[in-house]
């Protein structure tokens, strides 16, 4: 039996009663002190904007298995569900969305003042092709960046070895056990934020 396909916007996480996974990628000189120490060290930009991702396979795709330059190292960030939650309410879409917002210049005054951003892109498959549905990016500026890195942030570590594991098995066709090696993510249960309808994790 074939199995449903999820909703076009659905948030599926790694997620506890209290934490949410998240996976971002980095060179190493950051990556590997902020999983050694658990937290982000001094280096890591806190006025820059920053991506975090809960699906571990969309996060494959855009470091391409942490082959890129600049992202060989792949880290699963465990925070706060009150903190991701916090983000998600103060969230607005990265991009204009004609009937969702009054016009676009009323979207771009409400981006601008934004701490966070949603963005909702195709998700992939163990060989990185697009889905028929999308996953969560979101996107921490400002306050939302700061306190990421310095409030939200409960454990820190290096998933690369993961993410050549399941690479390798998929590459060589072993896509059940490669697939037995992916984090269990699951629907995160969101309440309905004070997003646009667009912006919704159940939003067609």
């Amino acid at each position: 039996m074939t199995a449903p396909t999820p909703p076009q916007r659905e948030i599926r996480a790694l997620h506890t009663d209290t934490t949410v996974t998240v996976y971002q990628a980095y060179p190493p000189a950051l990556g590997l002190p902020a999983a050694r120490d658990g937290c982000f060290p001094s280096a890591w930009k806190r006025d820059r904007m920053t991506w975090i991702k809960p699906s571990f396979l969309w996060m494959m795709y855009r470091c391409g298995w942490a082959t890129k330059e600049g992202q060989e190292t792949v880290l699963a960030v465990e925070i706060t569900r009150e903190g991701f939650d916090w983000a998600l309410s103060n969230a607005e879409l990265s991009h204009y969305e004609q009937g969702v917002h009054p016009d676009h210049a009323a979207w771009q005054r409400t981006l601008r003042s934004a701490p966070a951003r949603v963005q909702w892109d195709p998700e992939r498959d163990l060989h990185l092709n697009r889905l028929p549905y999308r996953s969560l990016q979101l996107g921490l500026a400002g306050e939302a960046a700061r306190r990421y890195a310095d409030e939200w942030t409960v454990s820190v570590r290096d998933v690369t070895p993961l993410a050549r594991e399941i690479h390798e098995l998929a590459r060589a066709g072993r896509d059940d056990e490669a697939a037995r090696l992916l984090p269990g993510e699951t629907p995160y249960p969101a309440p309905s934020y004070g997003l646009s309808p667009a912006a919704l994790p159940s939003a067609g």
